[in-house]
């Protein structure tokens, strides 16, 4: 016995049956929905709009007990896991506001998969991946616009009104999130809807069987009824742009210029060149040492970040608040308790400055921008005393 309703999209493609579910993933009603269509068709796959980063985070629930704090900061990946907070957030306020919880037309997908015997297909691209192109596309002026407006995402208490509620209904999280972003910046659209699209018109195309039910954010549906009668190439969908190469030449040529121009000032005048050192040491070391206070860093990782952001300035691949983000995360470690509260904890501004595992990336975030700040303060003043002892 088959299920119909404007919700599901059936299409026959190669002898396999698609069966598309628009869902809402705020909706009680479509969890309902996912559930009587899978028993009542019994599909051989079951295809639902997740990568394996959020699967785990839906079914294990100890992922933040096993975060290891010292391997986000080496893996540069601080500001992934600050856009993971935002959604999170994000996802906190909707089900406080309405008793609702994001998602959990997913979660019934996967467990009427195994009830059914289907095999399940993650089937979106890696959050990561995806985040890594939107990042590439945007620009010094987008990256700081995204920025703000993930941060003023996370400490904003504003309500959501119903007029709000019924248009991100169709939305999956990452792009209700990003809505008003991609409004300013409307190539966005590509890597944020378009991209994955084709990613999850593939994978559904390839699910293994018959008849295959694929569970989706009612946005992507048309756009996956198009896509599927097209060949994608995933390994391409899946690259990470290349960096530019000119934020990493004026990263080199910005040190060597300073150090070119304070050696010369000490062979020709050694008193100015002492001052032009010193001048450089203290704006980039009070910078980041301010920084660090004002995340309420350990006096230690204060001390950390005035000693490293001078040297680390004038060395593109290391940063003042790597050092100061591991001094405050040894100091004061956060426990399994603060990675159990730590979606909780980002819904307010006092849990987000308290919880230890945010306040090691408010130092890493706030030492780098306080040496960034130290580098053209400190650089102008270096040029200035340059100048005038000419």
């Amino acid at each position: 016995m088959s299920v119909e309703n404007e919700n599901i999209t059936r299409l026959h493609i190669d002898n396999k049956e698609y069966i598309l579910i628009g869902t809402a993933h705020v909706s009680k009603h479509s969890a309902e929905l996912v559930k009587e269509v899978i028993e009542a068709e019994q599909p051989d796959a079951v295809c639902i709009e997740l990568d394996e980063q959020r699967y785990k985070s839906i079914t294990d629930g100890n992922k933040w007990k096993e975060m290891d704090i010292f391997q986000v900061i080496k893996e540069k990946k601080a500001s992934l896991l600050l856009m993971n907070l935002a959604i999170s957030s994000f996802q906190n306020r909707m089900a406080k506001q309405f008793g609702i919880n994001a998602g959990q037309e997913m979660i019934q997908g996967i467990e009427s998969a195994k009830e059914t015997g289907a095999e399940l297909v993650l089937a979106d691209r890696n959050i990561q991946i995806t985040f890594s192109r939107i990042w590439g596309g945007i620009g010094l002026k987008g990256k700081a616009m995204l920025l703000t407006q993930v941060i003023a995402s996370i400490f904003s208490k504003e309500s959501i009104s119903e007029e709000e509620l019924e248009k991100i209904k169709d939305q999956d999280t990452i792009n209700a999130i990003l809505n008003e972003f991609t409004e300013t910046f409307p190539k966005l659209k590509t890597p944020l809807i378009d991209e994955r699209d084709q990613y999850l018109a593939e994978k559904i195309k390839n699910a293994p069987g018959e008849k295959v039910v694929a569970v989706l954010g009612a946005a992507h549906v048309p756009g996956i009824t198009k896509e599927i009668r097209k060949e994608h190439n995933l390994a391409r969908l899946n690259e990470i742009p290349p960096k530019s190469k000119a934020p990493k030449i004026i990263g080199w040529l910005i040190p060597i210029f300073i150090i070119v121009i304070i050696a010369y000032t000490f062979n020709t005048n050694p008193s100015a060149g002492l001052q032009q050192t010193l001048s450089w040491v203290l704006w980039h070391g009070a910078f980041a040492a301010l920084g660090t206070a004002i995340a309420f860093g350990h006096p230690l990782a204060i001390l950390t970040a005035f000693i490293a952001a001078p040297i680390t300035a004038l060395d593109p691949i290391t940063a003042a608040g790597w050092f100061a983000g591991t001094v405050q995360a040894y100091f004061r470690r956060p426990s399994v308790k603060d990675f159990e509260a730590l979606s909780e904890d980002v819904f307010s501004f006092k849990g987000f400055w308290r919880n230890k595992v945010t306040r090691v990336l408010l130092v890493v975030v706030l030492a780098n921008i306080g040496s960034s700040l130290g580098t053209f303060i400190g650089g102008a003043d270096v040029i200035r005393l340059f100048i005038k002892h000419l």
